[in-house]
């Protein structure tokens, strides 16, 4: 009896440490957040789009189970390739992101505005995760991770070249592995066309010159960002045409996946106010309903994020509300959310911070590839340090300088304040709070000889590499500062500062936040000095925070 008993045991513990292993582990629950400027849940069965109102172009999203994760497009910003994740579609948090650092690691130790991830594409296949990320000036990267929130292994070539973009992996139930890419030409020379090529078995590399499968110079000029799909016997590609803020959402279809491929426009504007809904992708939920998620461009907001209900007739999709019945759906800006079986919490993607943790916030990112000087979490005292870091004397303005800390506009309208107390030590030394695009504004505080003094700067056309303009507004002293920045609609801001926290004295003169290289306007801080020292001064930042205006 003992023998059995033994074996018993053995056989329990043995298949429950097995089960143990294979066990899904549990998604990562970012603490809720909810913004006080823009949530997309009603919190009565209904959404308004956009879901996020923040720069997450290009989305691509997949439902594992009964999760989502959406990744977007993130350039030269480090780190790079955000992922998100919800349950329900509408409420949406960070969770991480797939690139901590960004390969080629010196190229993008320097700034590199518009250049980096491109639209990518993630994918879970064999239990693991997969995102396809173009950089248009070195080739199609592949990147992976058993867990979405890492570690995702290096990114690895599956495809050098220049001009290589929006790639999209389809898994065949044939065994066949496909990839399908757009093309950039400012980097090829080619443009509206999408092609098709073969993969090996494990995803890893394309194994031949790819096919062109569509043309779009006739009807569809700026045909790209193809995301590929297999239903009902139809291979799908959804694309999005007609350039960004004014295109429309393409479907194209065939039975072989080399075409010849059907072609329907399955949304567009309409007489909606939603300009250029397009590219993005295709979910669907556990209860059976569909649903496509895609970006608006706003100009200096970014490219917000939408989500429209989708609907099969046919074998052919239609996206948002189809009014005249002719198959082609326009976007809605309130809807019944998606029935995933469950009603979860309200949440939006992380805006405000304390700067409590040894990390920093998962919406912050760099300019580029950043050093571990640049920023020191101090979770002792609950602030963030931010060194002065030297710049380089060919350095023009901002625009060129890296280590500028920033983040996504959250909504049309909102206050950011934020409170820091500084350590000039340097002449030259500079702390500032800053709207970046391709025109930038910021308030600081600048060490002149012996004196710190605030300072109001602005610079038109800092992608062009002009000359800023600076004015300066007032002597300071040591001790706690305030700097705020009030973002009215049109992207109008208005700067002011504070010794106390509650008399603030604003910046007479007004700026108009810009887009920047492919992206919205940004917020944030940066902290640089023009000469070299053995003890850079710092600025510890307390707090960051977003409030209606």
């Amino acid at each position: 009896m003992r023998s059995i008993a033994v074996l018993f045991f053995i056989f329990y513990f043995t298949t429950a440490t097995t089960a143990q292993i294979k066990r899904k582990p549990p998604v990562p629950v970012a603490p809720a957040y909810i913004s006080k400027v823009w949530i997309a849940d009603n919190g009565e069965g209904t959404y308004k789009n956009p879901i996020i109102h923040a720069d997450y172009s290009d989305p691509d999203a997949i439902r594992v189970g009964d999760d989502y994760y959406m990744i977007a497009s993130s350039f030269d910003a480090v780190p790079g390739l955000p992922i998100l994740h919800s349950k329900d579609l509408v409420n949406w948090s960070i969770i991480g992101h797939a690139l901590l650092r960004q390969p080629p690691f010196e190229h993008f130790s320097k700034t590199q505005h518009g250049n980096g991830v491109w639209a990518p594409a993630i994918r879970y296949h064999n239990n693991e995760f997969y995102i396809y990320y173009p950089d248009p000036d070195f080739g199609i990267y592949l990147t992976k991770a058993k867990n979405i929130t890492g570690p995702w292994s290096d990114p690895i070539l599956v495809e050098a070249g220049k001009g290589l973009i929006d790639p999209c992996p389809l898994w065949d139930t044939n065994g066949n592995v496909y990839l399908v890419h757009a093309f950039a030409g400012s980097r090829a020379g080619i443009k509206s066309v999408i092609v098709i090529k073969k993969m090996n078995t494990e995803g890893t590399k394309t194994v031949d010159a790819g096919v062109l499968v569509y043309d779009g110079h006739e009807k569809d000029p700026t045909i790209e960002g193809p995301k590929l799909y297999k239903r009902n016997g139809y291979y799908y590609i959804f694309a999005p045409a007609g350039g960004v803020g004014t295109g429309w959402q393409l479907v194209l279809r065939s039975k072989n996946i080399y075409g010849p491929y059907e072609r329907k426009v399955v949304m567009d504007q309409g007489k909606t106010k939603i300009n250029g809904p397009h590219q993005g992708a295709w979910v669907d939920t556990k209860t059976g309903e569909d649903w496509f998620i895609h970006f608006q461009d706003k100009e200096a907001y970014g490219r917000v994020v939408h989500l429209q209900l989708m609907k099969w007739i046919n074998d052919w999709p239609v996206i948002g509300v189809d009014k005249n019945k002719d198959g082609t759906g326009e976007p809605v800006t309130e809807y019944i959310k998606p029935n995933v079986g469950k009603i979860y919490p309200v949440t939006t993607p992380q805006e405000s911070d304390e700067f409590n943790d040894t990390q920093l916030g998962l919406q912050w990112q760099w300019q580029a590839n950043p050093t571990t000087i640049w920023a020191m979490p101090n979770s002792t005292n609950g602030t963030l340090r931010l060194n002065a870091i030297q710049i380089a004397d060919s350095v023009k303005n901002y625009w060129e300088v890296p280590n500028i800390l920033l983040q996504k506009f959250p909504a049309e309208e909102f206050t950011a304040t934020t409170k820091f107390n500084y350590n000039l030590r340097v002449s030259g030394e500079r702390f500032g709070f800053t709207i970046m695009g391709l025109d930038y504004a910021y308030i600081s505080v600048v060490k002149k000889g012996n004196e710190n003094y605030l300072c109001y700067t602005t610079c038109k056309g800092a992608d062009k590499g002009n000359a800023e303009s600076e004015q300066v507004i007032d002597k300071l002293t040591d001790g706690n500062y305030y700097f705020r920045v009030r973002i009215s609609k049109g992207a109008v801001c208005t700067f002011s500062y504070s010794s106390d926290g509650n008399d603030f004295k604003e910046i007479a003169e007004k700026f108009t936040a810009t887009p920047g290289k492919w992206i919205g306007a940004k917020i944030g801080y940066f902290f640089t000095r023009t000469a070299k020292t053995n003890d850079a001064g710092f600025a510890d930042i307390d707090w960051f925070r977003i409030n209606k205006n």
